[in-house]
């Protein structure tokens, strides 16, 4: 475990020495559930080296966060925008609380219930 914390807090300062981490709340509207929605949204973010969750409401969107560097941040939140699982159909994006942050939150990015 200490091994796990110590390379988590590395890869933090590595990835913020090049590049400033940011966290970002968001939330999908459309057709995003019943879709594959989380499970390529999770994929999506660890192709691009983030962390965060994401997870269904009962409202019937998809609500997460992102953390890592602003420039991955900045292409997840346009995959979300505009691409989603093969069978989504976005209609709206919503971004809210982004800010920089010291060092990333989240261990990996996980699909949450």
């Amino acid at each position: 475990m200490l091994l796990f914390l110590f390379s988590f807090v590395a890869l933090s300062r590595s990835i913020m020495s090049d590049e400033e981490l940011i966290s970002v709340d968001y939330e999908i509207f459309g057709k995003v559930q019943g879709v594959f929605f989380r499970k390529y949204t999770q994929a999506t973010g660890q192709k691009l080296g983030l962390v965060g969750w994401v997870k269904n409401t009962t409202a019937g969107t998809v609500q997460g966060q992102l953390q890592g560097p602003k420039s991955k941040v900045k292409e997840m939140q346009e995959w979300l925008r505009s691409t989603g699982s093969p069978k989504s159909h976005i209609t709206k994006a919503e971004f809210k609380n982004e800010k920089i942050i010291e060092c990333l939150t989240h261990p990996s990015f996980k699909v949450t219930k």
